[in-house]
């Protein structure tokens, strides 16, 4: 089972003390959390200004310190266009990356335009994709265009546990039923963060927490930084067991 730390996602900087956000603290909360118990980090890239970007001269020098100075585990980063709106742009950004600091996969969410151009785009440069489903609809393309991925993010973004956990099962089953045999991961943010990582550790998931998805542990506290959530997650998946 994986555990991967989401280190920093869309959040603004400044929305926790702890949010890493340049290239020295990316590398330092990836050396934290790996050594908390993370199998593979997953990052939003960030420019001089802390907003999220795809842009190749912000990509490249976070995977060569990575590469060079970070933990030997696998690094994904983000496609979504909320770090870059505009779909073909992105599609020009992401076939600009210098093939010298790839990641070793990436997330797609499917529900975006211009999604399965991006998908074979990757397949092309040799990088994994980690297909994001959050709908069914979204799963109905994937089944659809038959689309190269290396795993399949269930995502559910309902707001109530109940409401999350009913559109996740409704995704799982399609999957089962079109015989998906790609790896699973489920999570979901902020109050079903929790709820969706105990649901995956008993479906035999992958695992996924960190800043990007909760600030705060299951008692409501707020997390010191990503390691601590980890660390718990790390606890519950060892229960679960």
């Amino acid at each position: 089972m994986r555990i991967v730390a989401c280190l920093n996602g869309d959040r603004r900087p400044g929305a926790h003390p702890a949010l890493p956000v340049s290239v020295d603290q990316l590398v330092a909360d990836a050396h934290a959390v790996v050594e908390a118990g993370a199998t593979g980090v997953h990052v939003h890239p960030r420019d001089a200004r802390g907003a999220e970007s795809l842009e190749p001269q912000v990509v490249a020098p976070l995977m060569e310190r990575l590469r060079a100075e970070g933990p030997d585990v696998p690094v994904s980063l983000t496609t979504s266009l909320s770090a870059e709106s505009d779909p073909w742009r992105r599609y020009d950004l992401v076939q600009r990356w210098a093939s010298s600091a790839l990641p070793d996969s990436v997330t797609v969410n499917l529900h975006e335009a211009g999604s399965v151009d991006l998908v074979h785009l990757l397949d092309d440069r040799r990088v994994a994709v980690e297909a994001g489903v959050w709908t069914v609809e979204a799963a109905r393309i994937l089944v659809a265009t038959k689309i190269p991925v290396s795993a399949v993010l269930v995502e559910p973004t309902q707001v109530t546990v109940a409401e999350a956990r009913a559109n996740a099962d409704a995704v799982i089953s399609l999957l089962d039923r079109a015989r998906v045999d790609r790896p699973r991961m489920l999570h979901g943010a902020d109050a079903t963060a929790w709820p969706m990582l105990e649901a995956a550790a008993s479906l035999g998931y992958d695992v996924r927490i960190g800043l990007e998805d909760t600030m705060r542990l299951p008692d409501g506290a707020e997390a010191h930084d990503n390691a601590a959530l980890v660390a718990h997650a790390v606890g519950l998946v060892s229960a679960t067991a």
